[in-house]
């Protein structure tokens, strides 16, 4: 039995220049099961390899396409007898927002060692369980979509920009997120509209179950059963009950600060209210708009009147968290 399973995706793009370390690294430690995909719709080909050598972690090397297709086909693919083994994250790719919800940051390599080396203990105090979000709708083909972290609205529209706009000039992640800030601050603030900023968001809809709908344009939609965030900053204590967590903003440059300067600090949610900032938990949720997208962990998708997106949770998902 290997200790543990490696999962890479040799096109994603920060295995350009990480995959030859990895490579190395897995060539000196005898128990890594290392396997690697041309392509993301042979993951579920891999996990049927991977689940034969039964492995105490399953660790994904990929970017934000490949976490999610692999999620999907674990939770899903039923590859493994019983339930399956507890799943890391090594750092690589744009945002890493999964990757840093569990401890794992810096170097893939030391992420990597991390792993190995809680693999050769008893893991109990570092296996933690998340739901996942199951979207249905949207282009998904009717089979549910899994993922961990959606963006929507205003969100989904600076997402794509950077993507589109941002990243092809080839700049350090963290400055390509700087740059695109400073490109969605000044449209806002001057309502300027030029095919080199981000566009004006649409109407959306937002539906959620047993708390109501709200509709309007809105400059951060966001749903997701993540503890953390980008810099490094804990989700907010939300209101009702469920595994989705919703946070919505409205379309106002100041609030949108507000609500940006009250998470960075920690004072988002619980007894600290805002006006223009939404913030509830809840077992479904809808989402409808023309012209609206939304984008499940790298993965675009559409909303239409009459045909939403819907989220719900799925049963909790154990992972590995590197962090004490």
């Amino acid at each position: 039995m290997s200790r543990v399973a490696l999962l890479s995706n040799p096109s994603s793009t920060g295995n350009k220049l990480l995959l030859p370390r990895v490579r190395a690294f897995c060539a000196e430690h005898a128990d890594i099961f290392h396997y690697e995909v041309e392509q993301v719709d042979q993951i579920g080909d891999a996990l049927k390899s991977i689940a034969l050598v039964q492995p105490k972690v399953l660790i994904i090397n990929g970017g934000d396409g490949t976490v999610q297709a692999a999620l999907t086909e674990l939770y899903q693919g039923d590859h493994f007898e019983g339930a399956p083994p507890p799943v890391a994250v090594l750092p690589n790719g744009k945002t890493n927002l999964i990757a840093l919800d569990l401890g794992a940051v810096g170097d893939p390599i030391v992420a990597l060692e991390r792993v190995l080396e809680l693999a050769r203990t008893d893991m109990v105090d570092h296996v933690v369980s998340r739901e996942l979000i199951a979207l249905s709708g949207g282009g998904s083909n009717g089979r549910p979509v899994l993922g961990m972290f959606l963006g929507g609205a205003g969100l989904a529209d600076f997402i794509l920009y950077c993507r589109h706009k941002i990243y092809p000039l080839g700049l350090p992640n963290g400055f390509s997120h700087l740059l695109t800030a400073l490109a969605v601050l000044v449209s806002l603030f001057l309502g300027i509209r030029a095919a080199f900023l981000p566009p004006s968001p649409a109407n959306v809809t937002v539906s959620v179950f047993q708390h109501g709908e709200r509709k309007g344009r809105f400059s951060l939609l966001m749903v997701t059963t993540l503890e953390r965030l980008l810099l490094k900053s804990q989700l907010p204590t939300l209101a009702g009950s469920g595994a989705l967590q919703l946070i919505l903003v409205d379309r106002n440059p100041v609030v949108l600060l507000r609500a940006l300067a009250a998470a960075f600090l920690g004072r988002l949610g619980g007894d600290h209210r805002m006006a223009g900032v939404h913030l509830e938990r809840s077992q479904e949720i809808r989402i409808e708009g023309d012209q609206s997208s939304v984008i499940l962990d790298g993965e675009l998708f559409h909303a239409r009147m009459g045909h939403p997106i819907v989220l719900k949770p799925t049963q909790p998902v154990p992972f590995l968290r590197l962090a004490a």
